[in-house]
């Protein structure tokens, strides 16, 4: 698979632009610096998050020359539950962005939510334990989340440690009809180690059909340092685990994007260094899963 799109991408910088349709960015985060227009949340106390300005429009000129021209947005944490500024991006770039949200899945009005967001073209919710207790993707209250999302068509997104996969692995048993897209493998490898006893764990949940991953976020796994080769075996593990038609590609943008890393260094760990996928293969990592699900 390298080699073929080596030749591909030697033809010229013309001849990637052409293949740009096939290319779904399938993880990225924006923000505005007009606070007035979109607020962050007055409750956030997380980190400061840098550039100051991620927005629509800088990412799509990160991206497009790239060979990506659809993106999945997924709600910055300082936004809290207001998906305001994601919405509009969504609605001023048509076919270009779908959204993974962020929703209060305690709220009594949840469901009409969901509905409301899904008209305006999201398609996932993000979901993280915060400082909720260990119990947090087993509470009643997820679990009538879960079952909604299966029956409105739409996924869940785990942000989650590898700590919590047997707890996911239990809800993906529970749920079978609801999509699962794990973000960041994981995280497995954030703290430098990427465990194979993690890496098994993870590949389990693979015995659930609605369970996907997300191949992404490069920079912040096992050594962060480019070109990520460190991290093939995982990948193909993964691979073997799930097939083509579960894993999606995702940067994690604006992250993967700030030096000494690069945006494009994160698409070539796909494009030129898993030489296990076929071209075919590599279609359904870098476009139709994502695809599938999302657009």
């Amino acid at each position: 698979m390298g080699q073929a799109l080596m030749v591909l991408r030697a033809e010229g910088e013309a001849a990637m632009i052409e293949q740009a349709v096939s290319v779904v960015d399938a993880h990225v985060h924006i923000w505005t610096p007009d606070r007035k227009r979109f607020p962050h949340d007055r409750s956030y106390s997380g980190p400061e998050y840098h550039p100051d300005s991620f927005t629509a429009e800088q990412m799509l000129a990160i991206a497009g020359p790239c060979g990506v021209n659809r993106v999945v947005l997924v709600e910055m944490s300082f936004y809290g539950t207001d998906n305001s500024y994601l919405l509009h991006a969504i609605k001023s770039y048509p076919g270009v962005f779908s959204g993974i949200a962020v929703v209060d899945y305690d709220s009594p009005e949840l469901e009409s939510e969901m509905m409301r967001l899904r008209s305006l073209g999201v398609r996932g919710f993000r979901v993280n334990r915060g400082n909720r207790g260990a119990d947090w993707l087993e509470t009643q209250n997820m679990q009538s989340f879960w079952q909604h999302a299966a029956e409105k068509r739409m996924a869940i997104c785990p942000l989650i440690d590898s700590e919590s996969i047997p707890a996911l692995d239990r809800m993906c048993a529970r749920f079978p009809a609801t999509v699962v897209v794990v973000d960041h493998m994981a995280r497995i490898g954030i703290d430098g180690h990427v465990r194979p006893e993690t890496v098994q764990s993870l590949c389990k949940l693979a015995q659930h059909p609605g369970a996907h991953v997300k191949v992404s976020a490069f920079y912040a796994l096992g050594k962060k340092q480019y070109p990520y080769t460190d991290l093939v075996p995982m990948i193909h593990a993964l691979y073997d685990a799930y097939g083509p038609g579960r894993l999606m590609w995702g940067s994690d943008s604006p992250f993967q994007a700030e030096a000494p890393h690069s945006y494009s260094g994160s698409l070539e760990l796909v494009w030129d260094r898993l030489d296990f996928l076929t071209p075919a293969d590599a279609e359904w990592l870098l476009r139709k899963t994502a695809e599938t699900i999302f657009f």
